[in-house]
């Protein structure tokens, strides 16, 4: 049974009571109970420095460039600048499939770092990023460009990565990009994604590029979606569907001349707001290009962000977009009857990213559970505004959570599944929870799309409905289980 507002707050209250004062005032701001009768939005801080002490799960600025935003890009190398451990752990963990034969014309999972030693940091590490270029111009010929992920030690000595690039890139043909995306940088990823953004804007929108591509009316580019498992294919499949031509996906699967070419489309398609709103703001601004975001999570989204998408374009994509829709819902209707019955009811606990606490839950909704708490790591205030809306009354909405306020709000709220990252996922499991890797799909996917759906259905189904979670008891209630016994036979 759902919690009525007052028993919410009454969980959040008790949740901060083990915070000293200052500690305790501050969390508070950043958890809220969903209220449709008030602005919960704007009763919920976010987008602030964490509490020192008080463990998060956030990324760095580091990890929103790299690891998000140009990692992707599948036909450039892109150095971490930097100790070896950032680049390693950057490394092919967000699952950005990519076509192509890697380390000839793609290069999307391979790790290379300037690996900086303690010499580095006292003298510099110029010329090792200068000679690092050299070695990846012959090893790597046909790359189309580099980008210089720098990582904190470079921001904190100073290191001239902008003057290597423009010296290398003239000396080598190629665009060099660097980025000043150091980790300390920033509350979170968040300003990493923004770095990254910015550095599209300047070094790939520079000059005017005259491409050599024919244009048609019907030209859309996918923005913010990093195909992890596959998505942005299975997204690519309905707009195809619906008579439209993707020419660039940015940034999974995608290309240096994709992204060059897209300020020729006609409509650019937002997936991930939070991460690339900013580079479709100055695509709309300098070219005129409109933007509109879209969400393919389940039948609900998919069909209202189709018919959105075909409003932009005349009656021929319009009635076409008709006629798949009535094609697709065969497809999920099937799914739907299929997993409904087994997952009518569920409860089910989000803490992403910066957009997935949102966008999924229409796709929860489509098989009959419900979402009784959703927090982001590193949204911004509009992010919830768009949030409440499609959350019900007395939803706990939490904000750069910490490892203790999830498993508090987890034991209390009891649901039957858990979404949330890889650094959360084992200590659920020992908690005896369902749980799916939201991130990256827990090796599964893609979720996106009609293909997606069913997918997302039969793990959600697999999860929640696998017998191992009633023979699995946390080690803690194991322990005083046996202690209750051994008192008893006393």
């Amino acid at each position: 049974m759902s919690m009525s507002k007052e028993q919410a707050q009454a969980l959040i209250d008790e949740v901060l009571e083990v915070y000293p004062e200052a500690a305790k005032q501050d969390r508070a701001k950043h958890m809220v109970v969903n209220d449709s009768s008030e602005d919960s939005a704007k009763c919920i801080v976010s987008n602030r420095k964490s509490v020192p002490g008080v463990m998060t799960v956030r990324g760095c600025a580091y990890a929103g460039s790299k690891g998000v935003v140009w990692g992707p890009v599948k036909d450039m190398i892109h150095i971490s600048h930097g100790p070896v451990g950032c680049g390693q752990y950057s490394r092919a963990g967000r699952r950005n499939y990519y076509t192509g034969t890697t380390g000839v014309d793609s290069f999307g999972t391979l790790n290379v770092t300037t690996d900086f030693q303690e010499r580095d940091i006292v003298f510099g590490g110029d010329k090792k990023l200068s000679s690092a270029i050299d070695e990846l111009e012959q090893l790597f010929p046909l790359t189309k460009g580099i980008s210089v992920q720098s990582e904190c030690p470079v921001g904190l000595i100073g290191d001239d990565i902008e003057a290597v690039a423009r010296l290398k890139g003239e000396e080598i043909g190629k665009k060099i990009i660097p980025v000043r995306c150091e980790g300390f940088r920033g509350v979170s990823q968040s300003l990493g994604h923004h770095i990254a953004n910015d550095t599209f804007r300047d070094y790939v929108f520079e000059d005017d590029h005259e491409s050599p591509v024919e244009t048609t009316d019907y030209d859309v580019a996918i923005i913010g979606d990093y195909n992890i498992g596959g998505d942005a294919w299975s997204s690519r499949i309905i707009l195809e569907d619906m008579g439209l031509r993707v020419v660039a996906q940015w940034s999974g699967d995608g290309t240096l001349p994709e992204l060059e070419n897209t300020p020729k489309v006609k409509l650019n398609l937002v997936h991930c707001y939070r991460s690339m709103n900013y580079i479709v703001r100055y695509m709309e601004e300098k070219h005129g290009i409109p933007w509109v975001e879209y969400n393919l999570f389940g039948p609900a989204k998919i069909e209202a962000s189709m018919r959105k998408i075909a409003s932009y374009f005349d009656e021929k994509i319009q009635k076409q977009t008709e006629e798949v829709i009535a094609r697709y819902k065969e497809q999920w209707n099937a799914v739907i009857e299929k997993y409904r019955p087994r997952l009518e009811g569920k409860k089910v606990m989000l803490y992403v990213g910066g957009l997935r606490p949102r966008h999924i839950i229409g796709a929860y909704e489509d098989l009959g559970m419900e979402v009784v708490g959703a927090g982001y790591e590193f949204a911004h205030n509009d992010d919830y505004v768009k949030t409440t809306p499609d959350v019900k009354d007395a939803t706990l909405l939490f904000d750069d959570a910490s490892a203790y306020e999830l498993e508090e709000f987890v034991k209390r709220l009891n649901p039957d599944i858990v979404g949330s990252g890889v650094k959360e996922k084992y200590v659920f499991h020992k908690m005896g929870y369902p749980f799916r890797q939201m991130h990256s799909w827990d090796y599964s996917g893609p979720y996106h799309g009609v293909d997606g759906f069913a997918i997302f259905a039969r793990d959600m189904d697999m999860t929640i409905n696998n017998p191992c979670w009633k023979k699995l008891q946390a080690p803690w209630l194991a322990e005083k289980s046996e202690d209750d016994a051994l008192a008893k036979s006393a």
